[in-house]
């Protein structure tokens, strides 16, 4: 049976802690991951992702206060994904991986920018299964700049320029950056997905427009995890999320290359489906992923 997780949740944890050094969160009681359910409305908002339900005049507030950061035809942008474009610091790389500088989130997405070369960047794509070897994917939400409510795999986003995502000894800042993103978008405690627990399985390098102005030209680190996690969507990241098993995502990629009911898929995950999910799935199944783990090789795709 498909599981459908689609419950309002605002994170209340500050976006400025570093990943490593997460404080536990209350108490939850757990439920079986089939069921529905939501947590009650934080008492104040996320520093950094605020919920959809905050006053119009926090808003209007947040709007003004990164007005300035951009260009005017940006003023009408979402607030959050306004403020995530602007601060965050995307990991500039050269096709080696090679550190060469960093640059806003803002820029490394415009597509006239990408396409100067400049503007490769590092990311991630977490694939997240639970222990009856179903995969969780999302829907992108509506307010996202880029790709807004394409089906994508569990969480994609970038380690940031900061200490503890650049630490690339077994690709430790990566796996603290997904840590935290799980956090951010899905609501999953830090201690249901260890750091140690991601299996970076490869890297792949593309190139992909979103719409005429926006785009990604990434290095994308695919990182695999096997747990049975809370989940408590944030509905300024993500529209709806839900598991499901090789034949529910066969039928997923039938419909969307049939364009039935408007469903499309990044361009990432797609990709990642078309060389490689459905085999390494087998390893997931068999316990055996480390053993397909080549963090060597940069595909280019």
């Amino acid at each position: 049976m498909l599981m459908l997780l689609n419950t309002p949740y605002a994170l209340s944890l500050s976006r400025s802690l570093a990943s490593s050094s997460f404080p536990s969160p209350p108490t939850r009681r757990l439920l079986p991951l089939s069921s529905t359910f939501a947590l009650p409305p934080p008492r104040f908002p996320h520093s950094s992702l605020v919920s959809s339900r905050v006053s119009p005049s926090f808003r209007t507030q947040a709007s003004a206060a990164t007005a300035t950061m951009g260009d005017a035809p940006d003023v009408g942008m979402d607030a959050v994904q306004r403020r995530l474009m602007f601060e965050d610091e995307c990991i500039l790389v050269d096709e080696s991986d090679n550190v060469v500088g960093h640059e806003s989130k803002y820029n490394c997405h415009l597509w006239e920018k990408i396409l100067t070369g400049k503007m490769l960047h590092r990311a991630f794509s977490v694939f997240l299964f639970n222990t009856k070897y179903e995969l969780l994917l999302q829907q992108r939400s509506a307010t996202k700049v880029t790709f807004p409510l394409v089906w994508t795999n569990t969480c994609c986003s970038h380690p940031l320029y900061r200490e503890s995502e650049l630490i690339s000894e077994n690709h430790i800042g990566v796996r603290n950056a997904a840590q935290r993103k799980l956090l951010d978008e899905l609501g999953i405690p830090a201690e249901d997905v260890p750091v140690d627990q991601f299996v970076p399985l490869s890297r792949m390098l593309y190139k992909a427009p979103s719409d005429g102005k926006w785009g990604e030209h990434e290095l994308d680190y695919l990182l695999f995890i096997v747990r049975d996690v809370n989940v408590h969507p944030n509905p300024d990241e993500v529209a709806e999320a839900k598991y499901v098993n090789r034949d529910q995502l066969k039928e997923l990629l039938r419909k969307a290359d049939a364009g039935e009911d408007g469903l499309k898929l990044s361009p990432w995950f797609r990709l990642v489906v078309d060389n490689f999910l459905f085999k390494w799935w087998d390893h997931v199944e068999k316990g055996t992923l480390k053993e397909v783990s080549d963090m060597e090789t940069i595909h280019k795709l």
